[in-house]
């Protein structure tokens, strides 16, 4: 006679587990050459996060650089991709995969917004990609847009042809300041969305924003 295996308590909170789980990544681009440039705002982001909840990102392999961690009682892997921001999707997909995060909706991204100016911090869930490479290549490997983007703004060059100049050169001391209180903005609104969720922490975020 055949008996069926009984599902274990252990088996059964991990499967709750899986269907909590949060990833959280933030773009930039590898290597000191980028540090402090508002391309890598949202890996900036990630770091805080990291530091506030006693994570230390290590590299995985995924192409990233991964923690674990628990955020208001929600499991969260944060990850920085080790790619560079062009081929972000290739570390993204990969991590949505491993960790069981199959619902794009518990997925957020952390990016850099040049149509936001410098300061500005806001969340979108969806929609259109605003040019954003990163942005681009994670649609492309998770075959959708529906995930949370928290944008931070750096605000438009002068020109289009600066656009790659502006978003990779080193910033003023004045400037560095304004990002570093989006920086900090940003973390606060993944932590939001993570307590109240993006309906309520969007509202918030929002209603603090000049623009």
């Amino acid at each position: 006679m055949a008996f069926r295996r009984t599902p274990s308590f252990a088996s059964d909170r991990e499967s709750h587990r899986d269907l909590q789980r949060m990833l959280v990544v933030g773009l930039g681009n590898p290597g000191k050459k980028y540090e402090r440039t508002r391309h890598n705002v949202g890996q900036e982001a990630i770091d805080i996060l990291a530091s506030r909840h006693n994570a230390s990102l290590k590299a995985g392999r995924d192409r990233a650089l991964v923690a674990e961690c628990r955020v208001h009682d929600v499991p969260v892997v944060l990850a920085v991709p080790t790619t560079y921001m062009n081929d972000s999707g290739e570390a993204v997909g990969p991590l949505a995969r491993r960790y069981k995060v199959s619902d794009p909706s518990r997925i957020i991204v952390l990016h850099d917004e040049l149509d936001l100016e410098p300061g500005v911090v806001k969340i979108k869930v969806g929609g259109g990609l605003a040019g954003h490479n990163g942005l681009r290549s994670i649609s492309q490997h998770l075959k959708t847009d529906d995930y949370i983007r928290v944008r931070i703004g750096v605000g438009k060059p002068r020109s289009k042809e600066q656009g790659a100049d502006h978003v990779l050169a080193k910033v003023s001391a004045s400037d560095r300041q304004v990002l570093v209180e989006a920086i900090e903005t940003a973390v606060s609104a993944v932590e939001l969305i993570l307590s109240i969720g993006v309906d309520e922490a969007m509202q918030r975020i929002h209603s603090q924003q000049k623009q």
